[in-house]
């Protein structure tokens, strides 16, 4: 896909202008974002932010007092069966499933009642082992899900969530209550849905760890977007350690495939656009007489940005 066509995808989850008020309070004011086929977006912010508000009205879970959602085209509160056929989500987890039964058994009838609704496919006995086994619940499967632990029953509501193949997968705190190799686990099966098309939104507070795999984080602080940050966008920088940072940081900005050159001594920082650059970079600095000790990526620090910009609000 080109950059140009990519750019015209429309979004596969469009939230626009949202607004909920309970009484006198605003609990979320004017949010508006997006989400295209194939990208992960991380919502974060502070508890009582409004996080959970926006993931129930984003589902169809909440009606909202003012503004629309729309999955794939269909708004979700006027035309929720259909809109919410292209949708799985997991909700204020660990999801609620019947204790007594097996989690094959959950998930079979959450097959058939995903089956009902207007233009969804019916979802084979193959399909609901899969899902299973991506989630490592084999060995549980045919066990009741009251034995199942916090973390498997986490991950057996993922597993329900991604069942039906959805477009656009919406997942409220999926890593809280998992150990290290739980959260691995849902970060390779959230990338891989998002690297078959789908449309992810994750709620989370664990920001080093979706900075390492989210396209976006939306920034949100008492009921209000306040950011929105391109992760793709700020993994083009590299830091070049100089005898002479602030020449190398002149000498890179007029380099015409740089956007922005500045300097944290003893490095010069400079987007290059992409790795590719870097031995053009480097030429250019040994040409202009700067010696270069040292050169690698600059990787963002999205906490420290985060606590930045939620101390500014």
């Amino acid at each position: 896909m080109t950059k140009s066509s990519a750019a015209s995808v429309r979004p596969a989850i469009e939230v626009r202008g949202l607004q909920k008020k309970y009484r006198d309070q605003v609990v979320l004011e004017d949010v508006s974002l997006g989400v295209k086929p194939g990208e992960v977006y991380a919502l974060t912010g502070p508890n009582g932010a409004g996080k959970t508000t926006l993931i129930r009205c984003m589902t169809g879970l909440a009606f909202p007092t003012g503004g629309a959602v729309s999955i794939m085209g269909r708004d979700v509160h006027q035309d929720g069966p259909r809109a919410r056929a292209n949708l799985g989500a997991v909700v204020e987890a660990p999801a609620k499933f019947y204790p007594q039964f097996s989690g094959s058994q959950n998930l079979s009838m959450h097959a058939q009642l995903s089956a009902m609704a207007p233009g969804a496919k019916k979802i084979s006995r193959d399909r609901v082992r899969e899902v299973l086994a991506l989630l490592e619940l084999t060995r549980m499967a045919e066990r009741p899900v009251g034995e199942y632990s916090l973390g498997q029953r986490q991950r057996l509501g993922v597993a329900a969530a991604i069942l039906a193949e959805p477009k656009v997968l919406i997942l409220d705190e999926p890593t809280s209550g998992l150990d290290p190799l739980g959260i691995g686990l849902i970060h390779r099966i959230v990338t891989g849905m998002a690297t078959s098309g789908c449309a992810v939104i994750l709620s989370t507070h664990h920001l080093r760890e979706i900075a390492t795999y989210a396209h976006t984080v939306g920034i949100l602080t008492g009921g209000r977007m306040v950011d929105s940050v391109d992760l793709r966008a700020r993994q083009a920088a590299y830091r070049f350690r100089v005898d002479d940072p602030l020449g190398a940081a002149q000498t890179l900005s007029a380099l015409p495939f740089v956007k922005k050159a500045t300097t944290r001594t003893p490095y010069a920082i400079a987007h290059l656009g992409g790795e590719a650059r870097v031995p053009d970079a480097l030429s250019q600095l040994s040409a202009a007489g700067i010696r270069v000790f040292e050169a690698s990526p600059d990787h963002f620090d999205l906490y420290e940005y985060y606590r930045e910009r939620v101390e500014q609000h």
